[in-house]
């Protein structure tokens, strides 16, 4: 079938994405579902930094490719043996799904299944195939989803049911700001209640931590960043206080919380914010990242806090989350008023307006968009 995508030709473009004409919305080739996969309509797709990251080269990937992972939509098809999703049904799209049969999958850690990191690091859905094509010629799939689509293909371990009622430009959130940044919270920090949390980068991600954080029952929610308009925010959100992002970051939040904060998040993909995380975390407390810098990135460290303080740095990723177990306590949590996660939407955009996303995602103009294909 033919549908409408936005296509990341070449990579490598840093900035003035609209004037670049950095993704091209084209029409591409979509094959039907084979085995094991599922045809879905996109109904609303969010716009991420890693989305942006593949487009400025911090996160290489093969091209040309469909971007976008943050997704949600209608199953249309099924193809053989899938017989848990029927056409209608709503679903949310996962970019770290897991095989169920790796190590890792048997650990309950799907995040880090050896098979679809391998297929995804190829442009290939889990499955081992591409289903899309230009002119011919093979289009790799971002993650497993590509979601800046009109329509898309999937392998069925991409895709987690939504139960609950929940509109599409609100479901797609969830399927990455909002499981990557409270799944850090409440997967990989596991904070207690009247703990005193930072979280440094108040982007989607950066956000649905705060909103994590204030669900938790967190006693501080310092909020970090350089933008004014993030972190009032974040205030709204439920942080407690907010520091301004600078050479004094370190000194203030001390000061602030008597010491440091017993767990820092760092979601703004940096060193110098990871550096940051890891000064103002306190005595015995535990630094989390789950920004993604450049891949030749490096950290110093000073080993001997590490040991003498009993300090934990520790990393997320999807935030060490089991989408299938995670997803539906998440739409709880939403439906009892306790993730108001559409505060972080700023623009509902349509698809021909994608690089004007990236722009505005790069400025710092906008916190979490949505593109809308309904």
């Amino acid at each position: 079938m033919k549908i409408k995508a936005a296509v990341l030709l070449d990579g490598g473009i840093d900035h003035g994405f609209e004037q670049a004409g950095a993704l091209s919305v084209r029409e591409v080739d979509l094959a039907e579902p084979g085995p094991g996969e599922v045809l879905i309509r996109i109904a609303a797709a969010g716009v991420c930094h890693s989305d942006l990251s593949v487009i400025n080269g911090t996160r290489p990937r093969p091209v040309p490719m469909v971007l976008g992972h943050e997704a949600s939509g209608f199953v249309e098809a099924t193809g053989k043996g899938v017989t848990d999703l029927v056409p209608g049904d709503h679903v949310v799209c996962i970019f770290a799904p897991g095989c169920g049969t790796c190590v890792y999958c048997a650990e309950g850690r799907p995040a880090l299944c050896t098979r679809a990191a391998k297929h995804h690091g190829l442009g290939e859905l889990m499955t081992g195939h591409r289903r899309l094509s230009m002119d011919g010629t093979p289009v790799h799939h971002h993650v497993g989803v590509s979601g800046f689509a009109t329509h898309a293909v999937l392998a069925r371990q991409s895709l987690v049911k939504v139960g609950a009622e929940l509109p599409a430009h609100i479901s797609a959130l969830f399927s990455c700001a909002m499981l990557t940044g409270a799944g850090a919270v409440f997967n990989t920090a596991r904070i207690t209640p009247g703990s005193k949390v930072a979280v440094i980068g108040l982007g989607g991600v950066g956000l649905s931590a705060i909103l994590g954080a204030a669900a938790a029952g967190a006693g501080q929610i310092v909020a970090i960043d350089p933008f004014p308009a993030k972190m009032q925010a974040a205030m709204e959100m439920g942080a407690t206080h907010c520091v301004t992002s600078d050479d004094h970051t370190i000194e203030a939040v001390r000061d602030l919380t008597g010491g440091g904060v017993d767990f820092a998040i760092e979601l703004a993909g940096s060193v110098k914010a990871l550096e940051t995380a890891y000064e103002i975390t306190c005595r015995g407390g535990m630094t989390v990242t789950a920004g993604l810098p450049h891949p030749d990135a490096r950290m110093p460290l000073n080993a001997l806090k590490l040991v003498a303080e009993e300090r934990t740095i520790k990393g997320s990723y999807i935030g060490s989350c089991v989408p299938q177990r995670d997803l539906p306590r998440m739409f709880s949590l939403y439906a009892q008023g306790k993730l108001p996660v559409e505060k972080m939407l700023t623009h509902r955009l349509r698809l021909d307006q994608i690089n004007l996303a990236m722009d505005q995602l790069d400025q710092g103009i906008a916190i979490r968009q949505v593109i809308e294909f309904d």
